[in-house]
């Protein structure tokens, strides 16, 4: 009998054994840092920090977030270097100029540090600075998709509110867009700034210049929701083709009211959620996935806003 105990004592402490190595294993204390080009007025990005904290929370790792405050990419380039110099176990920065941000961005993969590209750039420019995989939407294509859209929907002349000029990314949404009607880009995207009040009145000022103008492509909330107060204004609100990029509060609010035909969904929260998890899993188990991650396009129309509207803002 005190053999068969102590034989059961033992498998049970085998086990148990896996279970306690996985705990140890889960709690290493990593540490992640995610760059943005974000400006802090752009609200749009408080999706990515909820959804990096609630990654660190469920992986037991420490995140940080860092931004320029104007969304100055230079600044950002100063940040990327001086997370490097912390040495942590890895960086999560968005590549919205590869000419201004490559460099920092390589001397980090350089000095042995996992870089995870989200957001912005594409999957060749992520595996041209060293970086372990990239998750976000490829802009020119998610811009091509809304213009064949657009396309499809009578379509042919339209007005791009471009408030980021200074990305690339940015622009290639609009030339995507203008590509995917099979027209010139042209005159028809406009350098709007980022001040709501001076987007507003640039929109306005538009669209009384060129009155046939059929449709409006926002980039984000930072143009889309000065856009709908001056469509309230000029009162050209739900009889203009408008459609945005991304979700928030007002955009949702602007679909389920007809004003806003569709928003382009790029899920934000995988960009920022995915990467913390990708590299915990590769600094402790030395797994990797094959392939990038195309986090969007999809679009969120009225017909099925009821979970987005819930989370909109928060999580999508």
């Amino acid at each position: 009998m005190t053999s068969m105990i102590k034989k059961a004592a033992l498998l049970a402490t085998a086990a148990a054994m896996p279970m306690m190595m996985a705990t140890t294993a889960s709690a290493e204390g990593e540490r992640y840092v995610l760059v943005s080009h974000a400006p802090d007025s752009d609200s749009w990005w408080n999706t990515i920090k909820n959804a990096l904290a609630l990654a660190g929370e469920q992986m037991g790792v420490t995140v940080e977030y860092r931004n320029p405050p104007t969304g100055d990419l230079a600044d950002m380039a100063r940040i990327i270097e001086q997370v490097a110099a912390s040495n942590p176990d890895g960086i999560i920065t968005t590549l919205s100029d590869p000419d201004v941000l490559s460099g920092p961005i390589r001397a980090a993969v350089d000095a042995g540090i996992d870089v995870v590209i989200m957001n912005s750039g594409t999957p060749d420019q992520a595996r041209a600075v060293g970086a372990l995989m990239y998750v976000g939407q490829p802009e020119y294509d998610a811009g091509l998709a809304a213009g064949m859209r657009a396309k499809g929907d009578g379509v042919t002349s339209f007005l791009c509110v471009n408030h980021y000029i200074s990305s690339p990314s940015s622009t290639e949404r609009c030339q995507g867009f203008a590509d995917g009607l099979g027209i010139e880009l042209g005159n028809q995207m406009i350098d709007s700034g980022q001040d709501p009040s001076e987007i507003k009145n640039k929109v306005m000022a538009y669209l009384s210049a060129n009155p046939d103008t059929d449709a409006i492509l926002t980039l984000g909330p930072t143009s889309a929701d000065p856009t709908l107060l001056a469509l309230e204004e000029n009162g050209m609100a739900g009889d203009i083709y408008f459609g945005t990029f991304d979700l928030g509060e007002d955009i949702v609010k602007g679909i389920k009211a007809g004003v806003i035909k569709w928003g382009i969904d790029q899920q934000p929260f995988l960009q920022a959620y995915l990467p913390v998890v990708v590299l915990t899993n590769y600094d402790r188990y030395g797994v990797l996935p094959g392939n990038n991650i195309n986090s969007g396009p999809g679009f969120v129309t009225a017909t099925a806003l009821e979970k987005v509207e819930a989370f909109a803002g928060e999580y999508r």
